[in-house]
């Protein structure tokens, strides 16, 4: 531990801004994801063809294994913050996508017959009713995609990407070095201590914009 503690002390500045670029490519990457996966779920979710559709194509790319994931999209994007940011956003539409679709679904018919009834257009009823409704849903979907996202990012690394991946890569090359373990751990802390951070924060921001009668 006290290897650990001289590595954070003498490398804080550069720590200090890994962290800050995996936090960064993390929100960004799931801001990105919330409004396609909300977009998508918000289309699909009427016709259980597609959502249906849209959940399965979604729970394959889950499927696909990180390395191979960010080896496909090293042709079109080279390699650095772009594949990393793509990678990520792909991995985190199922959370969204599927909570999207079943809360939608969930949506009790009476509440948008009433709205509809004192004169709301279609698209009001979605924006001021049904996503309302839906918006404890879609955050729980963003949570999960953060934490995921978090870890994803790690391996990241291996094409380049921004964050604490780079340290934990940096570490793992320099084994049998006094300053392997210090690196690679620092950075696997930093990465668990951000993604409770965010979580945390998550829930917040979840306490604030859900009124109490939808808690």
């Amino acid at each position: 531990m006290s290897s650990l503690w001289e590595y954070v002390s003498a490398h804080y500045p550069q720590l200090i801004f890994d962290s800050y670029q995996h936090v960064s490519a993390v929100v960004q990457s799931v801001l990105i994801a919330t409004v396609l996966g909300v977009l998508i779920g918000v289309l699909s979710y009427r016709s259980a063809l597609a959502a249906n559709l849209a959940t399965t194509t979604s729970s394959v790319i889950l499927t696909v294994p990180s390395f191979a994931l960010l080896g496909l999209l090293i042709p079109l994007f080279g390699l650095g913050v772009i594949t990393s940011v793509t990678a990520l956003v792909l991995y985190s539409l199922l959370p969204i996508v599927r909570n999207t679709i079943v809360g939608l679904n969930a949506v009790d018919p009476a509440l948008t017959d009433a709205a509809r009834g004192i004169g709301m257009s279609r698209l009001d009823t979605l924006r001021r009713v049904e996503l309302r409704l839906v918006w404890p849903a879609i955050l729980s979907g963003m949570r999960l995609s953060t934490q995921m996202s978090m870890g994803v990012l790690a391996i990241a690394a291996y094409v380049k990407g921004p964050g604490l991946g780079n340290l934990i890569f940096a570490g793992l090359a320099r084994v049998g070095s006094p300053t392997a373990l210090p690196m690679a751990l620092s950075g696997t802390l930093l990465i668990v201590t951000l993604a409770l951070a965010l979580d945390a924060v998550l829930v917040l921001i979840g306490r604030l914009t859900t009124s109490k009668g939808i808690r």
